[in-house]
């Protein structure tokens, strides 16, 4: 193999202002961690730098196509952080004209004052975290801000100089009808922004929401809800093109693309994950330590987990993740996303799935595999195809 995966990195900021009840994500209230009314910025930053150079040697030469910060609450963070991590980061790696760089942020107006300064840092797409417009449920869901400063955070963000938004939208929510899920994604909607992410509430181990269960919608309102939500999304001019995400022709999520076509992602910051190929094979992962105070605290080479992923597991993690995205992929894919040849088992479990119609027959004859409508609602039975016996 020649040609190694795509490169994106990810950056994760710990801190938010509070935890909300659904979420299962590394994020850690902010005030329990500042000293002075602050976070300890510089501290992180050294910290992510020092991080990077771990994970540095297993990339060299190899530039960075996108890259993503999340969280916690990335936009907490000061316009001035944002300043000095992406100055370093161009010292420190190479990177590919126009990279799609995003960061998470919420609608509250204090991080919407500092839109402007994100974008001259370099960062050039917006993910704002709204969930809901209607005040009962944003309170359930534990949100600090409110319909209004939702709608302005989208305008703000215009003003700033951002072209590229995804909206992070939730339906399923605690005792919502179809049709407040559907007045929130019209609202949504008529933000015009480029992409929608647009999900399911599902409770999570160690979440208040699993402790505390709240009274959710039924079976038949959450399907009403999926199908009248996906024909209006459609209907608007965003195509499905994920699980659960939705863009404009031409605005999906580049870095997104790159997780679910099996690329490579450096992973910095605390509970960070990566996955890296190296020319020898080896394909692995990385887990950095959770916890913000360990993270801080400790020496970069002690943050970091490397489990290596067996070849006979590579069918299986690829397809998990390309099934994922409601796209046509050649099967020679793999050489390049796997960095090995196609072994005769991936070859003989996409004919078994074509025979039981899970995949199409017609594309498959061109080396091409494609879903068919009966394997989208039998994912997991052809998914089961696909592991090492």
């Amino acid at each position: 193999m020649s040609q190694l995966p795509p490169l994106s990195l990810y950056i994760h900021v710990p801190w938010c202002v509070r935890k909300c009840p659904y979420c299962d994500f590394n994020s850690h209230q902010a005030d329990r961690f500042e000293e002075h009314g602050k976070l300890p910025e510089q501290a992180y930053l050294d910290q992510l730098m020092a991080d990077l150079e771990v994970d540095l040697p297993y990339v060299a030469g190899r530039p960075i196509e996108t890259a993503f910060i999340g969280g916690g609450t990335p936009s907490l963070m000061s316009a001035d952080f944002y300043y000095q991590l992406f100055d370093r980061l161009r010292d420190k790696l190479n990177w590919v004209e126009n990279a799609e760089i995003t960061m998470e942020a919420n609608p509250g107006t204090f991080e919407q004052d500092k839109f402007a300064h994100f974008r001259q840092a370099g960062i050039n797409r917006l993910s704002i975290g709204i969930q809901s417009f209607q005040p009962n449920l944003l309170k359930t869901l534990g949100r600090i801000h409110n319909r209004e400063e939702a709608i302005a955070a989208v305008d703000k963000s215009r003003l700033a100089g951002f072209d590229n938004i995804n909206l992070d939208l939730m339906h399923g929510l605690p005792e919502q009808s179809v049709e407040m899920a559907l007045e929130d994604l019209k609202l949504a909607i008529a933000l015009n922004p480029e992409h929608l992410s647009w999900y399911q509430l599902t409770i999570e181990p160690n979440t208040e929401f699993y402790r505390r269960p709240p009274p959710l919608p039924e079976d038949n309102t959450l399907w009403k809800i999926q199908d009248e939500g996906l024909a209006l999304l459609e209907q608007s001019g965003y195509q499905q093109y994920e699980i659960s995400a939705n863009a404009k022709q031409g605005r999906q999520a580049q870095h997104n693309l790159n997780y679910w076509r099996f690329g490579d992602y450096l992973g910095i910051g605390a509970g960070a994950h990566g996955k890296i190929t190296l020319r020898n094979g080896e394909i692995f992962r990385t887990r950095k330590t959770r916890h913000p105070n360990h993270y801080l605290s400790n020496l970069p080479e002690a943050l970091s987990i490397k489990e290596a992923i067996a070849s006979k597991d590579l069918p299986l993690e690829f397809m998990m993740n390309r099934l994922r995205l409601f796209e046509d992929f050649a099967l020679k894919d793999y050489e390049t996303y796997a960095y090995r040849a196609i072994p005769v088992e991936l070859y003989d479990a996409c004919e078994q799935a074509v025979k039981l119609g899970l995949l199409d027959n017609a594309r498959w004859l061109n080396g091409v595999v494609s879903t068919s409508d009966k394997g989208k609602l039998f994912l997991n039975e052809l998914l089961e195809l696909f592991l090492d016996e």
